[in-house]
């Protein structure tokens, strides 16, 4: 399979997973804030902590990840055309598959986490 196809199929699967895991780990939180009340437990307290540490990980490392894809292609760029050959067009499929993968992985990680969690 050519990078480009292979490039959009990992793409076209991160997308469906984060879209199948993403409400299943809200659904869950959701129903634990509502059942935590105004006094949640300390293992509650973890998890609601962890929530927004995981986010904020997570959206570094996707910046990262995707500021590195364009920088690499800058540079191949730049170097394609100081050597006279034809300038490559950017792959914007792989910048954004770099950039949902950290994304994805903490998302599917937790849906399988909290799907073996019991709520009460």
């Amino acid at each position: 399979m050519p990078a480009s196809r292979r490039t959009a199929a990992t793409l076209s699967r991160q997308s469906t997973e984060l879209a199948l895991a993403v409400p299943q780990v809200m659904a869950h939180r959701l129903t634990r804030m509502a059942l935590a009340g105004p006094f949640p437990s300390a293992r509650d307290r973890r998890e609601f902590h962890g929530m927004g540490q995981e986010k904020m990980l997570a959206f570094w490392q996707s910046r990262f990840a995707m500021g590195s894809a364009m920088t690499l292609a800058g540079q191949q760029a730049w170097l394609a055309a100081m050597q006279g050959a034809s300038v490559p067009l950017l792959d914007t499929q792989a910048i954004l598959a770099k950039g949902l993968a950290p994304v994805h992985r903490k998302a599917t990680a937790n849906a399988r986490r909290l799907g073996r969690t019991r709520l009460f």
